[in-house]
């Protein structure tokens, strides 16, 4: 089947998941923020793409070393323990990075140093000295997450970085802010740094987003249009830390990188070590070009890290990076009505729900019900009744039905129906627009529609009687539904990868592809059990 749509025309996508840090265990609302990204590069290398697909470990910044120090640890080892629970709980989910790495990683360290000097080389980097938050008990520059200060929007007691309510504290509401470490009131001190100067790059920004917001959610558009409107300010790229990359200036060797800058760069370095390993020009992918293409995804708290700052540090570095059209930002998942919450641990992790479901039914639950477009709520009684209402009594219902029908051997040699041969090709032909669409939900919603269709037919042919009366009739029935469930596995494929592969395997097709296939005639039936298990 010809693909004519957008896409159609571009050989290369990079495709980047947003890089979760590393001082907690993953909620289903990090997957369910995450996920699209895995959709987009199954799908595209279906059509026949060259895809590249990374995200990785943020291991560094203050979060990490206050948790180190509560639970007696080295930030090392808190950082490399939550980036294998992550790397694990990815790979059980069937994320299908091509690399998943870590800011931690020695190449990403020293690939972050030269572009982070290629940036202070060109003039967007400059030293400055301002009044900071300094602790004279603890004998310390305080990081904002250290800090704790009444909140000037909400009234609450709040941390220096962001508050609950969304407020993000400025430089005038840490002044006499609270040290967490001692509880003594802070001071203000000179210090020196180093400013990323965002507002000499505010123009080329906001011909970029005029450009590409048609590509993006309303959220992204919204959001990007309100920095951009305050005007854009100078942005601190260095801390008084300890754990974190070092500073390749002369003079701030008492300093280490903003956690914010090396880890959106970690998007080039990821691309750049895949690249490398596998011997692939980098520039295909990175550079600008009329034959690649892009995409960010990522929560609605990181929409101005890729709409603003990434976009930024890519022209900032003056060599023809490219900058990303499309921006896949997904809204809160909620619990029980809840907006998730370390501090009320109302969160459920990845890992509780891999241990008690089916990875496929928790990636069809997430994205057919997902936070796409609006914040959307998650119950575990919700999660069950979906699943087993579409998954297990439609889906694997039509599968059951048609290949471990009484008495059936083999697939029978019969004629696919020509009503369900158009509506599978109308399928493909539809869910390839709502995928390249970013409409993950309505993708689903029209694969479950042709599930329906099929059970339908089904119902109506009676199998069961045209076997007695009419063995050629029946043979063409069969032969159309296993046709179907054929095709299902394909279309299926970004949304359930695991199912889909073991009914390739059942009924002996090779890889999945994105066009219309008809099953093997006369092919042995054997092994056929249940694809999915209901949840009790």
């Amino acid at each position: 089947m010809e693909n004519k749509l957008k896409s159609s025309n571009k050989k290369y996508i990079l495709i980047g998941g947003a890089w979760p840090y590393a001082n907690n265990s993953l909620h289903i609302g990090h997957i369910a923020g995450l996920i699209s990204g895995d959709v987009l590069a199954r799908y595209y290398r279906q059509i026949g793409k060259n895809v590249i697909y990374v995200s990785g470990t943020d291991c560094h910044g203050t979060p990490i070393t206050l948790r180190a120090k509560k639970e007696n640890k080295t930030p090392k080892e808190i950082a490399e323990s939550y980036h294998k629970e992550f790397a694990e709980c990815f790979k059980d989910m069937q994320f299908s990075y091509d690399l998943y790495t870590k800011t931690e990683d020695e190449f990403h360290i020293e690939e972050v140093k030269k572009l982070f000097k290629k940036m202070y080389d060109n003039g967007y980097i400059y030293e400055k000295k301002d009044l900071q938050p300094y602790c004279v008990n603890c004998q310390k520059f305080v990081a904002d997450r250290e800090l704790l200060l009444t909140c000037p929007s909400c009234g609450n007691q709040t941390k220096g970085d962001m508050c609950d309510c969304g407020y993000e504290p400025k430089q005038e509401d840490l002044v006499n802010a609270v040290c967490q470490t001692c509880g003594n009131k802070t001071v203000q001190k000179e210090n020196l740094n180093l400013y990323l100067l965002l507002g000499k790059l505010q123009n080329k920004i906001e011909e970029y987003v005029e450009k590409n917001k048609q590509n993006w959610r309303p959220s992204s558009q919204n959001e990007t249009e309100k920095y951009l409107k305050e005007g854009l300010p100078e942005k601190a790229v260095t801390r008084n830390l300890d754990w974190g990359i070092d500073i390749p200036i002369e003079g701030f060797e008492d300093k280490k990188m903003y956690v914010w800058i090396e880890a959106v760069l970690g998007y080039i370095t990821a691309c750049k070590k895949i690249c490398k390993e596998r011997g692939l020009n980098f520039e295909d992918y990175w550079k600008e070009n009329d034959n690649n293409m892009m995409y960010m995804v990522h929560g609605k708290d990181n929409i101005t890290f890729h709409t603003i700052i990434l976009p930024a540090l890519l022209l900032a570095l003056e060599e023809n990076y490219k900058l990303p059209e499309y921006m896949v930002a997904t809204q809160y998942l909620n619990i029980n009505s809840e907006k998730i919450s370390k501090s009320k641990g109302n969160g459920i992790t990845i890992r509780q729900m891999l241990d008690e479901f089916d990875s496929d039914m928790i990636r069809y639950y997430l994205i057919g019900n997902g936070p796409e477009r609006k914040d959307s709520n998650f119950s575990l009684e919700e999660f069950k009744l979906t699943c087993n209402a579409e998954i297990v009594n439609k889906y694997g219902n039509l599968i059951n039905r048609t290949l471990k029908f009484k008495g059936l051997e083999k697939i029978p040699a019969g004629i696919v129906n020509e009503k369900i041969k158009n509506l599978i090709q109308k399928t493909y032909d539809e869910v390839s627009k709502s995928i390249e669409d970013l409409e993950f939900r309505k993708a689903v919603a029209q694969i479950r529609e042709l599930v329906e269709e099929g059970n339908k037919f089904y119902e109506e042919r009676k199998p069961w009687e045209e076997q007695k009366e009419n063995i050629n009739d029946f043979n063409d029935t069969i032969y159309t539904c296993a046709t179907l469930v054929a095709n299902l596995s394909n279309l299926y494929e970004p949304f359930m990868p695991k199912s889909s592969q073991k009914v390739r395997d059942m009924l002996n097709i090779g890889k999945s592809s994105w066009e219309y296939i008809e099953a093997n005639k006369n092919m042995k039936i054997e092994g056929v059990e249940p694809i999915f298990n209901r949840i009790k």
